[in-house]
């Protein structure tokens, strides 16, 4: 690419060898995301094997505060721990950070940021760019329109959430478990404190105030500091089902005036990144199985709420790896890249 001026001339992506680091690499080949070099990072135990990466084979370095000498840009994907200890090294070495944890989403200088939604947040960043949590993500691009028009107030939400949500081992539960259950023998779950096979559990998240979980209570958090309103009241209940991938939500909004299902379909098919699978007769309505591998948040079931004369219901549905995840991450880094080029 000789002659090619590239905005960032080296891109690390941290905890590469992960569920969601190997699809931000993916994403990165295939949406052509230009730069120098790339290096791959992971722990101690994950670094000295290699990443398949545009057609060759690369060498995942381990992990130090001094990984980042000499990078312009950081994605990473990593437990909260890893990004509290090292993500502060990045940006002391004066790197872009994009950082898909839950440890830095909250704090007050840190960006929180859904492109589509408040890209402004992270060409104003002055520090680590949080990208939300995969459950708010979907949630927020689906109010997003709404609340523009109408003003959402007040938001009730289930979620029903794929156990790829907890990883890797998550998934091996699943699948593990399941094949147990069906030929009658036993299964010592690693990553559930209950059955996740042919079952439903109402925790994701450790117990916080009020009854809430950790999970319940980023929905709440989140949303607001997105959407720039501490004034909208939302109450969560998270679920964790036994679905491998992308995670489902039943909604229920109350805005300031009436939005009748025609409108919010409008709406919601003008809002990017969103598509609409709305028509119950003829059984149409987003299906985890028929979004895994999209990067849209889909949404059907629309309909009048009949408790509420400005209550609006729809169901919601996103691959909680991509939009949720990865792919929300690359979008940050592009949107980078368009307006320092």
């Amino acid at each position: 690419m000789k002659g090619v001026c590239f905005v960032f001339d080296t891109v690390a992506v941290v905890g590469a060898t992960g569920a969601v680091g190997r699809i931000i690499l993916d994403l990165l080949e295939e949406r052509k995301f230009q730069t120098k070099r790339f290096r791959f990072l992971a722990s101690a135990r994950s670094a000295g094997g290699t990443v398949t990466f545009r057609g060759e084979q690369h060498p995942v370095e381990e992990l130090t505060p001094e990984s980042f000498a000499g990078v312009d840009l950081v994605i990473a994907s990593t437990p909260d721990e890893t990004a509290r200890d090292f993500l502060p090294h990045a940006i002391a070495a004066g790197a872009k950070v994009i950082d898909e944890s839950g440890y830095w989403r909250m704090k007050p200088d840190v960006a929180l940021v859904i492109p589509e939604i408040n890209p402004e947040a992270a060409l104003n960043a002055k520090g680590i760019i949080a990208s939300p949590n995969c459950s708010t993500t979907q949630m927020v691009m689906a109010l997003k329109p709404l609340h523009d028009a109408a003003k959402v107030k007040r938001v009730i939400v289930s979620t029903y959430q794929a156990v790829s949500g907890a990883g890797r081992a998550g998934t091996e539960d699943l699948v593990r478990g399941s094949r147990a259950h069906l030929t009658g023998e036993s299964y010592a779950y690693t990553t559930f404190a209950h059955p996740i096979a042919f079952n439903a559990i109402p925790q994701i998240g450790s117990l916080k105030e009020n009854g809430y979980t950790s999970e319940e209570m980023k929905m709440v958090y989140e949303t607001r500091k997105i959407l720039g309103d501490e004034s909208i009241a939302i109450s969560a209940a998270c679920v964790r089902i036994p679905v491998a991938d992308c995670h489902s939500e039943m909604i229920w909004v109350e805005t300031e005036r009436p939005v009748s299902p025609e409108e919010a379909r409008e709406l919601f098919e003008k809002f990017p990144g969103v598509a609409v699978r709305d028509d119950l007769a003829n059984g149409i309505y987003p299906l985890p199985s028929a979004c895994k591998g999209c990067d849209e948040v889909f949404i059907g079931r629309i309909r009048r709420d009949l408790s509420h004369p400005n209550g609006l219901t729809f169901w919601c549905v996103s691959d909680n790896l991509r939009k949720g995840a990865a792919t929300n991450a690359v979008q940050i880094a592009e949107l980078l890249a368009q307006h320092h080029a």
